[in-house]
């Protein structure tokens, strides 16, 4: 409600109606006891009229903006209250029903609080509406600011409802008797209220804390008022639990400690969180073991304390032979229960200063310290000690319903102060001993030598070489020709060469297999695909050329990609040849690797009009029972039969077979590797009527093949 008068301004004392002797002085020291009052103060007779007013109110008048209506003697104060108008018109009305309620006797008395806001400020007043008792009609109205009371109210209401917030709280007195508690209190510690009052909060002491701990507590709260952190208390049950606390000194006026407030919150289950999310930054989760992390901070440590006593450490990288087959075979769950059971009785293997750690997958670390000063002594402690680690994996494993056997290649470095080692620099090197471990047959150990880093430092330069050849453009295909039993040229094997720009070649014994371990090959096998069908498209517009067909090896990797048929009939499909020209040669490791999945690939290839070769035949593990099933064109024996084929009855024998094999089967045959005449008859005679080899033909860049097809068939006459 807006002030009755806070639109006036009253300038001048009005003359006192009263005059004469000792009343005009009675009405002087009445006015001066109006005046003195701090409430607001003004008299109103039987209608409504202002009789008088005190030096509050014409004070509240001045400050206040308006018109002058309830500030002057005289004027209706029930009639300027009446025209109030906007928000404050309901409140005005009520006041003047209360007043005129009052003149009529028909109450005693009348009170209101209402609201005072101005722009600046929000104000509350009290009015109080008395009659006047000396026998004059009229009332006496005093208007309050209560201001000051009703914001301690709405603090005291905000304090209440934080008392009872989902934190606990705590009030003690000056010293330290527990006063308050709220519920949330109630529900951390397990004490009801009736339970905590009257003690000190000692009472939810853990006994994790020595006396330090809680005399910094006190020496805060005394010298800045507050003291905010983590501690361990104990609940009603006697369950020990982390809490976060907060504790608040009140002091009044003067300074004085009346009360300490304390908010505590349960971080039991954050803790918790905060814990597992640190384990999971340290250590492995199925394991329990150090992790990757962890590990080369206690490495770094570890060569720190080398550099202190001289001492030899070990660096050990164990690796689980054949662990792929026994997670593809027997799952995962049952991968997980080996891998748990390693680093167990790895654990077993070691002193308490040692670490072992897991990397990943089935590569753990073994991190000694404190070994001999001496090299050989320290490389016999390493040694006994991988001795031991294999004896103990070497073990059977109960892993569920499987009873299973591992066993674990270890590759072994020493480091010492002296040699000034990078942590990264010596995990390589334990890694690069345990491959040898595995070349050398594996479940052993080896122990790093520099020979080893300069094979494998050479292998990734080559590798780097070879993603460079591939934007530089330095792979070339070479034809080695294929004839038939009169010497006719019917075809050419594409063999891919890396021509550096130096001139020099990298032979494929080299590259190919680094391809197939880093991916690349897949790289290599399109670039090759492409290649020969854009040859085979420019052999069509020949009439010398456009019969001979291409033959183009393809790796595993190559072959098991999903889209691979869809690829060779994109290649056929872009050039436009004839897919009966294009011969794709498969190894027999190739072919027996999920054979359901290769036969529905080469039959769907073969709709296409495909040829399949079976390359290096007799060097692996066909049997005919798989053979039959296959959807193949031809049988390609296997250089190392043809090569002592004239002096040796047993590769003759063979190779009679592998002949007799592809005849029962209605295959066509082709050997390889034919350099001799001899060689050559005698093939003839055991029934071999394709050969390829340095005899007819030697791996040549396509010009040079060119000149060749245009000699090939008088020069094998000759031969013949």
């Amino acid at each position: 409600m807006e002030h009755p008068h806070s639109h006036t301004l009253h300038a001048d004392r009005p003359p006192c109606p009263w005059h004469n002797g000792a009343l005009h002085a009675c009405h002087h020291f009445a006015c001066a006891i109006l005046d003195a009052l701090p409430a607001q103060v003004v008299v109103l007779g039987l209608d409504g009229t202002i009789l008088a007013i005190n030096e509050a109110w014409r004070n509240f008048a001045r400050d206040n903006t308006g018109h002058l209506g309830c500030a002057e003697i005289g004027s209706n104060y029930l009639a300027v209250c009446r025209a109030t108008t906007g928000d404050d018109a309901d409140c005005a009305n009520r006041a003047c029903t209360g007043i005129e309620q009052v003149l009529a006797g028909e109450a005693p008395s009348f009170e209101l609080e209402y609201a005072c806001h101005t722009p600046s400020q929000q104000r509350w007043f009290s009015m109080s509406v008395t009659p006047l008792r000396s026998g004059t009609a009229g009332v006496v109205i005093a208007h309050s600011d209560i201001t000051e009371r009703r914001q301690h109210e709405a603090r005291l209401r905000i304090a209440a409802i934080a008392f009872e917030s989902t934190e606990g709280m705590m009030v003690t007195d000056a010293n330290s008797n527990i006063v308050q508690v709220n519920q949330a209190f109630t529900n951390i510690t397990g004490y009801a209220s009736d339970e905590v009052i009257g003690r000190r909060p000692n009472m939810l002491s853990s006994g994790r804390h020595d006396a330090a701990f809680y005399q910094a507590m006190h020496k805060a709260v005394a010298t800045s008022g507050t003291w905010e952190g983590e501690i361990w208390n104990r609940r009603k049950n006697g369950e020990i639990y982390p809490e976060r606390l907060h504790i608040a000194a009140v002091r009044d006026e003067d300074g004085r400690t009346t009360h300490y407030v304390a908010a505590l919150t349960d971080i039991t289950l954050s803790k918790a969180a905060n814990d597992e999310i640190k384990n999971l930054a340290f250590y492995d989760p199925l394991t329990r073991l150090p992790n990757r992390r962890l590990l080369m901070d206690r490495l770094r440590q570890v060569l720190a304390a080398s550099a202190l006593n001289g001492n030899y450490g070990a660096l050990m990288f164990i690796d689980l032979d054949n662990f792929k087959t026994l997670n593809d075979t027997l799952g995962h769950n049952t991968g997980d229960l080996l891998l748990q059971q390693v680093a167990s009785r790895l654990r077993t293997c070691l002193r308490q200063a040692d670490t072992v750690a897991r990397l990943g997958g089935d590569e753990f670390v073994v991190l000694i310290d404190g070994m001999s000063r001496h090299a050989l002594e320290a490389a016999a402690q390493t040694e006994a000690l991988g001795s031991k680690i294999l004896a103990t994996l070497n073990q059977p494993y109960q892993l569920g319903p499987h009873h299973c056997h591992s066993t674990p290649s270890i590759g072994a470095t020493l480091f010492h102060d002296q040699q000034r080692q990078h942590p990264d620099e010596l995990l390589m090197q334990a890694d690069i001993a345990m491959y040898q471990a595995k070349q050398a047959g594996r479940n052993g150990m080896r122990f790093f030598d520099q020979r080893m880093q300069d094979t494998l430092s050479a292998r990734a330069q080559l590798e780097n070489e070879l993603r460079t050849a591939f934007d530089h453009q330095q792979f070339e295909l070479y034809y080695q020709g294929q004839v038939d039993a009169d010497g006719r040229a019917t075809g050419a094997e594409a063999l891919i060469r890396w021509i550096k720009p130096d001139g020099a070649s990298i032979s494929p014994a080299q590259f190919i297999p680094l391809a197939e371990e880093t991916g690349l090959i897949l790289l290599l096998g399109d670039w090759v695909l492409e290649q020969a069908c854009r040859q085979l498209r420019d052999w069509q517009h020949d009439a010398a050329t456009r019969e001979l067909v291409l033959s183009i090896n393809v790796s595993a990797k190559q072959f098991r990609q999903p889209d691979f048929c869809a690829r060779v009939r994109s290649a056929i499909e872009r050039y436009g040849i004839v897919p009966a020209r294009l011969k794709l040669e498969l190894t027999e490791g190739l072919l027996l690797d999920n054979i359901e999945d290769t036969i529905a690939s080469m039959t769907a290839l073969k709709a296409l009009g495909i040829k399949f070769s079976l390359d290096d035949f007799g060097t692996g593990y066909s049997s005919l029972q798989y053979l039959k099933r296959l959807p193949l064109d031809q049988l390609k024996i296997d250089q190392s039969f043809v090569r002592d084929l004239a002096s040796d009855p047993n590769d003759q024998a063979i190779v009679l077979t592998i002949i007799a094999m592809a005849r029962s089967l209605r295959l066509d045959v082709i050997a390889e590797g034919v350099e001799t005449q001899a060689q050559r008859q005698l093939l003839a005679e055991l029934g071999c009527d394709a050969y390829q080899g340095y005899l007819y033909s030697r791996p040549q860049p396509l010009p040079a093949f060119q000149s060749w097809l245009a000699e090939a068939s008088p020069a094998a006459t000759a031969c013949a």
